[in-house]
């Protein structure tokens, strides 16, 4: 799933930005630089909404820049992030299924050295409309 929320960046005397997403609690982080803080706040927003997911608790909706209070030398950033790309590559480990064709399915396709793996693997990226 592809997300959008704003962001509280907070300027720090060492030059360090704390950021904070007020409509996720506990979801802060800090960096170094502005740059820095910003490719952290993406991480700490990808995780935490991952774990939402993965915990199938539901996702907070995301206020508008203009609804979130600031003050002092505060300022807003919108941060976006893409759960479904961290999954792919952090969750791409092989699984084992076991599965049950016909044999005469079976002795054809081995006949014609059909990689089962690849197939099914095409077959439910189809299935699912999943596109790479």
């Amino acid at each position: 799933m592809k997300y959008t929320y704003t962001a509280i960046f907070t300027p720090e005397e060492t030059g360090m930005y704390s950021v904070c997403f007020p409509d996720l609690q506990g979801c802060c982080t800090s960096g170094d630089d502005l740059s820095d803080a910003v490719e952290m706040a993406q991480d700490v927003l990808c995780l935490t909404l991952y774990d939402l997911e993965q915990d199938n608790k539901p996702i907070p909706q995301a206020s508008k820049p203009k609804d979130i209070q600031i003050s002092g030398e505060q300022f807003t950033g919108v941060v976006a992030v893409d759960t479904e790309t961290y999954r792919r590559f952090y969750e791409n480990k092989s699984v084992k299924k076991t599965l049950t064709i016909p044999m005469w399915l079976n002795e054809r396709a081995e006949r014609a050295n059909i990689n089962f793996s690849g197939i099914l693997q095409e077959a439910l990226k189809s299935r699912l409309q999943i596109q790479e």
